[in-house]
């Protein structure tokens, strides 16, 4: 079985890339604009989907137009999005995005749809190989399943007891729980961190300390890499690579995202992967 599940958030983004950020109260003209998919659980099932996983999304949108796009997106990618609700009267998840050289700011807003799982939906988590979530799908998934938490974003009354893969930012990781071991003692089977440019490093009960090298391209944007990250990771370990081999394959995965100013459009395909690997 080579299901995977992602719940969360799937958002429409608008990213914008400007000279310099707006003082209070003022005006700048961006040179280019772009509107595409985005989210955290839904990038990482886009990044899943390409890299040749059967790809299940479980989220809700609203009956408007970045709902209907933000649909038709992960459709393009493969996404199977049955369980992707449209609640009636509720406005979907949306995101601005101001890109002033290798830096960014996000304005996100969450939306109104409200993230409830059908007994469908729960079923197709429990009959999966993984589930992965970010900070939304933590409350709404199952928890009797092998479960990957996002831990980028703040998580409301996280508990790693029984949790198979935890991979936070070094900063949330720090607040969190204080190191790796922390979070180990907390619950979590395997922990992997995730560095930005330095790469990733996991950390498992045994004791054993695995650290992958970043991968140095010619970056557009990081929009999305951590989150393409954590799809390329689970897609790897699925196929059955050894952790280190399937940390250096996020890594690039990631990397190569960054060539695209947006997060979805330059996620590689395995082919493309594998050749970038040779």
């Amino acid at each position: 079985m080579r299901r995977v599940v992602c719940v969360g958030v799937a958002a429409l983004d608008t990213i914008l890339v400007v000279p310099r950020h707006p003082q209070p109260d003022g005006r700048v003209v961006a040179s280019e604009l772009l509107v595409a998919g985005g989210g955290p659980a839904a990038t990482a099932a886009a990044t899943l989907a390409r890299l040749g996983l059967e790809t299940f999304f479980v989220g809700a949108v609203g009956d408007d137009d970045a709902g209907a796009e933000v649909r038709a997106g992960l459709e393009r990618e493969g996404v199977d999005v049955a369980e992707l609700a449209t609640v009636a009267g509720a406005r979907s998840a949306q995101s601005t995005i101001l890109v002033e050289g290798a830096h960014r700011t996000i304005v996100h807003y969450a939306g109104t749809a409200p993230l409830v799982l059908s007994p469908r939906a729960e079923q197709l988590c429990r009959d999966a190989e993984w589930v992965h979530v970010d900070h939304r799908g933590y409350g709404a998934a199952p928890r009797d399943v092998r479960l990957s938490i996002d831990g980028g974003n703040p998580i409301d009354d996280l508990d790693l007891d029984g949790v198979a893969l935890y991979s936070p930012t070094e900063g949330e990781l720090r607040k969190r729980f204080g190191d790796a071991e922390g979070a180990l003692a907390a619950g979590a089977e395997l922990v992997v961190v995730t560095r930005g440019a330095e790469g990733s490093v996991a950390f498992t009960r045994d004791g054993e300390v695995i650290e992958a090298p970043g991968v140095l391209v010619d970056a557009v944007s990081t929009l999305g890499a951590g989150d393409v990250f954590h799809g390329a990771l689970l897609a790897h370990l699925v196929r059955g690579l050894a952790l280190g081999d399937a940390l250096a394959a996020a890594n690039l995965a990631a990397a190569l995202s960054c060539r695209a100013l947006d997060g979805r459009s330059a996620i590689p395909t395995l082919d493309e992967l594998e050749r970038s690997a040779a």
